[in-house]
């Protein structure tokens, strides 16, 4: 059964317990007032129906509206130790997911492996190539050591949002506002055979998150997704 580490157990906030809870509630309010719509890849619809487990990547900015769209899917999402991280990871159990903590950065090692177990064990990790600190729309290689290691593919997932603010952090973070729509659109699967193909896939990996980016941003927005412009 999978167990929270040292690294994982954090004293009680109550600024965590009452923000991670406002958070649950506009999570709810907003996935109640904005209208979803999927373009899910042939390959990953044949992968659900196949029970075949898979790994989620999606850019760091566009993670904010996840939670509604995929809660009881049994994922587990790798959340960083940042104090901003904890109120995440204590919205993910209400949507029937879990969190594994750590980052590239801190931590990284060990989130890997508990990913790789909880995989394993049925889940999808979902994880931002991109996070946690860039640079924004390049992918590292935590998310391809990951599938290497597990064998399993990463679908990339892109996202927009018609009803929206930008912050001024380093990904340009995304907050969805409601009464909006929303675009989830699937690319090629990715695989990550040997170390040698790192680089490739991590190419391809960024290739296919822009694309998937961009037919969403076609879709609700009617532009086209420029990555060099965040």
């Amino acid at each position: 059964m999978f167990q929270p580490t040292s690294l994982e157990k954090k004293k009680i906030s109550w600024k965590h317990v009452i923000g991670s809870t406002l958070a649950y509630w506009y999570t709810l309010f907003l996935g109640w007032t904005t209208k979803i719509y999927w373009f899910k890849s042939e390959e990953a619809l044949k992968f659900e129906k196949e029970g075949q487990n898979y790994i989620f990547g999606v850019w760091h900015n566009q993670q904010l509206f996840l939670l509604y769209p995929y809660r009881g899917q049994k994922i587990c999402a790798l959340i960083s130790l940042s104090d901003d991280g904890e109120y995440i990871a204590r919205c993910l159990p209400h949507f029937g997911m879990k969190a594994v903590r750590g980052s590239t950065t801190r931590g990284g090692a060990r989130a890997l492996i508990k990913l790789k177990n909880i995989a394993e064990a049925g889940y999808h990790p979902m994880l931002t190539p991109d996070g946690p600190r860039g640079p924004i729309y390049k992918v590292q290689h935590g998310i391809l050591f990951l599938a290497l290691k597990t064998g399993l593919p990463i679908i990339p997932v892109g996202t927009a949002l018609s009803h929206k603010i930008k912050v001024g952090s380093w990904d340009k973070m995304r907050v969805p506002l409601p009464f909006g729509k929303t675009a989830l659109t699937y690319g090629k699967a990715v695989y990550v055979r040997s170390d040698e193909e790192m680089e490739a896939a991590a190419s391809e990996l960024e290739k296919q998150l822009n694309w998937a980016t961009d037919q969403s941003e076609r879709f609700i927005n009617k532009k086209p997704f420029d990555p060099l412009k965040p």
